[in-house]
């Protein structure tokens, strides 16, 4: 599987201020985005500018590392494949596909991709799929469908509580605590879950009030300590936060080095102790995820 992005940044997709600004970041996925924040008169000027940028900061941002990926408009607004056929051309990395109603809209858009991976000269299959799942009541019913559909583009899997909080005209998404309700926990849990059992990216949503930097970084922390591999960032501030939060720290990755050399100089044992802790294989596991190692 292809390194995880920790970060991922959403830049709209008719703004040239912040579009020349992405490469400077840090973000390790921007999210081009033809979506929520662009006006509906803005979206084919929104396209140029996104093929545009696609075009001419492939190689830039490919030297830093960044992936490029486009958000389009849902399935159901009639606009998503005006996107992809303005965007493919630049070969973004990936496409994030809003208010995903279950597999067989992924297989939809994806089919599209290849035809338009086929007309641009682009390898078969290069281009991956994000879908956010839960945006609509609809979509949040359909996330453990994507468990054993067949979807080799799928990347990951992501989800959004502003869109759903809307259409269920919920008054809050968080108790006074500052924890999610028992709608947006559920949606949360079943995208962190279904994607470790399909063997993707679990990716949690974006903290939206990008002015707390403290709630921002609490999230981030409680997103990477509950397993997701990354995070949505609606903000530039956010981006470092999240990396800072997603990145494991010196006593953290000698204590997983201990575990992986402890294992590796008792071949053939499944369990052992190390300083008064035992250890089996799950620990083992993790310790290798902690390193990035197979």
């Amino acid at each position: 599987m292809r390194a995880v992005p920790r970060s991922w940044l959403f830049v709209p997709g008719d703004s040239e201020k912040k579009l020349l600004k992405t490469p400077e970041t840090g973000a390790h996925a921007l999210i081009i985005d033809l979506e929520d924040a662009v006006a509906l008169s803005a979206k084919p000027t929104a396209r140029r500018m996104t093929r545009d940028w696609l075009e001419a900061h492939k190689l830039q941002i490919t030297m830093r590392k960044q992936a490029r990926w486009v958000r389009i408009n849902a399935v159901d607004t009639g606009m998503w494949q005006e996107d992809l056929a303005a965007v493919m051309a630049g070969a973004p990395e990936g496409i994030m596909l809003p208010k995903a109603e279950g597999p067989d809209q992924i297989r939809q858009v994806a089919a599209e991709i290849y035809e338009l991976e086929q007309r641009h000269g682009i390898p078969n299959g290069q281009t991956r799929l994000l879908p956010l799942v839960s945006e609509t009541p609809r979509a949040a019913l359909t996330i453990s469908a994507y468990m054993d559909a067949s979807m080799p583009r799928l990347a990951g899997l992501t989800w959004g509580a502003e869109d759903l909080s809307a259409e269920l005209g919920a008054s809050r998404k968080r108790d006074s605590e500052g924890q999610w309700t028992d709608p947006f926990r559920f949606v949360r849990a079943q995208t962190l879950l279904v994607a470790h059992a399909r063997g993707v990216w679990p990716i949690d949503t974006l903290y939206a009030d990008f002015r707390d930097e403290d709630g921002t970084r609490r999230a981030a922390e409680a997103a990477r300590a509950d397993g997701f591999a990354g995070m949505l960032a609606v903000h530039p501030s956010q981006v470092p936060l999240i990396n800072e939060a997603f990145t494991p720290t010196e006593e953290e990755l000698g204590a997983a080095r201990a575990i992986v050399d402890t294992f590796a100089a008792n071949p053939g044992v499944g369990a052992l102790q190390l300083n008064g802790r035992m250890l089996d294989q799950p620990h083992l596991k993790q310790a290798k995820a902690v390193l990035g190692i197979d």
